[in-house]
């Protein structure tokens, strides 16, 4: 198999910023080729307070996966969190400009763009159009209407609008540390391509991603994201909890809450000591498994009873048949998945994406965006514009005659 494209996601945490490189095989499969990591300084629950030291986060990621990849990063799909997000239902409808009424890409980019006019604050700016069916001639449930016959085509998609403020960093911060952003995809969308089959999207999913900072709440069904909650708190809290309450750094927390960190008490058999050393380094003091439960449980518990009321406002009557499917670098805590089945009440599972290297849910955001990217043709372009592409007579052309058609009809 030769070689088709190469493709880097990029995912700004919290807690971490991870660099995945991926290679698009000729049979569409992903060869993972790259892998980057490096501790996230300068973001706060997802947003970002300190320019210079997340773009040296980046540039650290980045220059992992460029040495493990064997080739220079380019071009990145970065992804963005929910809480910068708002999604808007739209409606876009357009005339068939051939005379033999075949639906051409061009025309499914009209009605995209036609989707597109909505009026949004002057603090807001459109992101991305997903299309989540169209309608030819009345016949509704199209996937692709491309080479279809009709007269009339709409599209029922789905507007995400972003903070500009926030977009804006985002863009500045990669572009600050020498890279070009293809496009933002929304981290549920990436972790829906890795984390969910195809049958739990249909059926209906909630998928909890639960991060450094933030933590989010993702609804799918029939084939597609619904909507999306995020909560303001995460394994950092964790963290905090741990260092106030133990007395100790906040590195140390992290540390113990990673290698001894659990969501059920540990059996009698297995319980450890573990040593824990002051904030001055000097003291030096022995706590067990059983005391390190006791200041996470609480946090967790609440966690989930948070993420439980989200998931009743957003399913209103009762969970879909998929359950719930959790990701992200918390879940893979000893024990949350069955603490949040006792929670919601449904099966819960932990996401795994089956890459070499990457079989983690830590990497699930960074390798989706590179599977959304290969997979969605209609992925808005950061900074490619039409008129670029065709000369402003051209697309000036083209416009009118679309105007006129759409009169028309």
């Amino acid at each position: 198999m030769t070689r088709r494209d190469v493709i880097t996601g990029i995912d700004i945490g919290t807690s971490n910023i991870r660099v995945i490189v991926g290679e698009i095989m000729t049979d569409g499969n992903v060869n993972i080729i790259g892998v980057g990591t490096s501790p996230s300084e300068g973001i706060k629950k997802g947003i970002i307070i300190d320019l210079e030291r997340t773009v040296d986060s980046i540039t650290k990621a980045t220059a992992e996966a460029e040495r493990m990849a064997g080739s220079k990063i380019e071009n990145v799909y970065a992804g963005i969190v929910g809480s910068h997000v708002s999604l808007v239902n739209n409606r876009g409808v357009v005339a068939v400009t051939r005379d033999d009424k075949e639906i051409t890409e061009l025309d499914v980019e009209r009605v995209l763009q036609a989707a597109r006019v909505i009026a949004l604050p002057q603090e807001k700016e459109i992101i991305d159009v997903i299309p989540k069916e169209y309608i030819v001639d009345g016949y509704d449930g199209i996937r692709d209407p491309v080479g279809m016959l009709g007269v009339r085509l709409e599209v029922e998609a789905m507007v995400l609008t972003g903070t500009i403020t926030s977009l804006r960093n985002l863009l500045r911060c990669i572009g600050m540390a020498g890279f070009e952003v293809n496009a933002l995809v929304l981290n549920s969308l990436a972790n829906g391509e890795t984390c969910l089959s195809r049958d739990e999207k249909e059926l209906g999913v909630f998928l909890i991603d639960l991060g450094g900072g933030t933590t989010e709440i993702s609804l799918f069904q029939q084939g597609g994201l619904k909507d999306i909650s995020v909560l303001p708190i995460g394994g950092d809290h964790i963290t905090n909890d741990l260092a106030v309450g133990l007395r100790t750094t906040f590195q140390l927390a992290e540390r113990i809450k990673i290698e001894y960190g659990s969501a059920v008490p540990e059996p009698s058999s297995v319980k450890k000591e573990i040593e824990i050393e002051g904030i001055s380094g000097k003291e030096i003091r022995t706590i067990s498994s059983d005391d390190l439960f006791t200041y996470i449980e609480p946090r967790i518990i609440e966690t989930m009873q948070l993420c439980y009321q989200e998931i009743n406002r957003m399913s209103f009557s009762k969970l879909p048949p998929g359950g719930v499917v959790l990701t992200g670098g918390v879940s893979l805590m000893r024990g949350l998945p069955e603490l949040a089945e006792s929670v919601f009440g449904c099966s819960v599972r932990l996401a795994q994406p089956e890459y070499l290297g990457v079989k983690s849910p830590i990497y699930s955001t960074a390798v989706g965006m590179i599977h959304y990217a290969s997979r969605n043709k209609t992925i808005r372009k950061i900074g490619k514009k039409q008129e670029s592409r065709e000369g402003l007579f051209a697309v000036t052309w083209r416009r009118i005659k679309s105007f006129f058609a759409d009169i028309w009809e």
